[in-house]
């Protein structure tokens, strides 16, 4: 994993003007087949009436929408425009986080407490660009997001799955869900 020092972090009014400059829509088919890379994977494990938890929601909710059309019942947040923490100490089954983790200043605990969220076989799917290695990690276009501050290799996403217990799967580039195949499973975060 390779992580921004947090004293470089934008200011969170800084960060929010970042994001509200996003135009995501769920009347915009383009998004719709962006966020399909993860729905398609995640609402193929899902039960009719499966509830669900968009973390990271942003500006436009649609991954939300397109489970909702689907028929299960979603849940939002996101720390600057559905920021209540209430939603997160529920439980359901599956969270999906699209494009959110590297935002994230403190994964450690955000994914500690999203795992604890999830019901026992229940999906975590995140979506996020991948390092693939140094060298191409620095030419790489989506660091020099100044909001984008953590990024994750498929290795630091295997340890996380051995860490939990959990399944891995890998759909495709840039997605993974972890199955919560093991409800008991130990809470400290040493490895990232």
């Amino acid at each position: 994993m390779v992580f921004v020092l947090s004293g470089q972090f934008l200011p969170p009014e800084e960060e929010k003007a970042v994001y509200d400059l996003h135009e995501n829509s769920a009347d915009d088919s383009r998004y719709r087949r962006f966020l399909g890379r993860l729905f398609d994977p995640v609402s193929q494990r899902l039960d009719p009436g499966s509830c669900g938890l968009d973390f990271g929601s942003g500006p436009g909710p649609t991954l939300s929408v397109m489970f909702e059309e689907a028929g299960h019942s979603m849940k939002l947040f996101d720390p600057f425009y559905a920021p209540g923490v209430e939603v997160l100490q529920q439980q359901y089954d599956f969270i999906t986080a699209s494009e959110v983790v590297e935002h994230l200043h403190q994964p450690r605990r955000e994914l500690e407490r999203l795992w604890s969220c999830l019901k026992p076989q229940g999906t975590l799917g995140i979506m996020t660009k991948r390092v693939l290695d140094r060298d191409a990690f620095s030419d790489w276009h989506y660091k020099n997001d100044p909001t984008h501050v953590g990024f994750f290799a498929i290795e630091t996403f295997r340890w996380l799955a051995a860490h939990w217990s959990a399944t891995l799967i890998v759909p495709e580039n840039d997605v993974v869900l972890f199955v919560k195949d093991n409800p008991i499973v130990s809470s400290s975060f040493d490895g990232i």
